[in-house]
């Protein structure tokens, strides 16, 4: 992805990860559109960004309402002539309960945002992409939490989430055409809204500064964070371990195999 004169719609755009990734793409020649409910939070950003030379304009709006979303496309659309990409990067945390104390209500109300605000965005954009047919990008921010489980109590609610929206955009990359990139951002701790009181957080800008060459080269993990490899590899060793124990592999086994399976059948077609 070549950012230079490209429009870009970022949901959470206005504080934390988002505004960072306005920043950094912005200084790289892109329009940017900054999407999330709080208007007086999005023009001052806005206005950070204009003040260091970066076109920006926003749109007030929820990424729950597929409406809204709509409604955004179109601004979108409108401004530029199109979007070119859509960082789906909106996200809340916020429920440090146990699973079984949960209040139901609270966890719906996460998983709107963390989930189905990135469907809505995903699909409302990437089915205009796959109209016109022209080169675009899609991204979305899960996290660490997406690859392992980073809270290991008190917030299973959003670590379903993040593992949520690593399986769609793992699937998204092998449905969408080939006009269109597909990316997934996985933050460890970065310095945002949720994470203001964490002193040994990444600063956002860092962050931004790692992530955005990645999706430049096409990369689709987008990664910051080298310690979580040592967390990935802990989950992946139990997961093997019982395999090798109660599963190992044995003679024609990948006939079983229903990945495989699915692309004879294409292939066939």
């Amino acid at each position: 992805m070549d950012f230079r004169g490209k429009s870009v719609v970022i949901t959470g755009g206005a504080t934390g990860i988002g505004f960072a990734l306005a920043k950094r793409i912005g200084a790289n020649g892109a329009r940017i559109i900054l999407f999330e409910p709080r208007e007086k939070k999005l023009a001052e950003a806005v206005g950070a960004l204009g003040a260091l030379g970066i076109d920006a304009s926003s749109f007030a709006g929820d990424v729950t309402d597929g409406a809204s979303v709509e409604a955004l496309a179109d601004f979108a659309w409108r401004q530029h002539g199109r979007a070119d990409v859509i960082i789906a990067n909106a996200g809340v945390g916020g429920i440090r309960t146990e699973i079984l104390d949960t209040d139901d209500d609270a966890a719906r109300a996460l998983m709107e945002v963390n989930v189905w605000g990135v469907w809505n965005c995903i699909r409302t954009f990437g089915r205009r992409f796959r109209d016109d047919a022209r080169p675009s990008a899609i991204y979305a921010t899960a996290s660490e939490n997406g690859l392992f489980n980073a809270v290991r109590r008190n917030g299973g609610i959003y670590v379903a989430s993040k593992h949520a929206v690593v399986g769609l955009m793992d699937t998204l990359r092998n449905e969408a055409p080939a006009t269109i990139e597909v990316a997934v951002i996985i933050p460890g701790w970065v310095k945002s809204d949720m994470t203001r009181h964490a002193d040994a957080a990444m600063d956002a800008d860092i962050f931004a500064n790692r992530i955005v060459p990645q999706m430049e080269a096409g990369q689709f993990y987008l990664v910051s964070h080298p310690y979580n490899v040592v967390r990935m590899e802990e989950r992946w060793a139990e997961a093997y371990a019982a395999f090798a124990s109660y599963a190992p592999r044995e003679p024609g086994d990948e006939a079983m195999d229903v990945a495989l399976f699915v692309e004879r059948m294409r292939a066939e077609r």
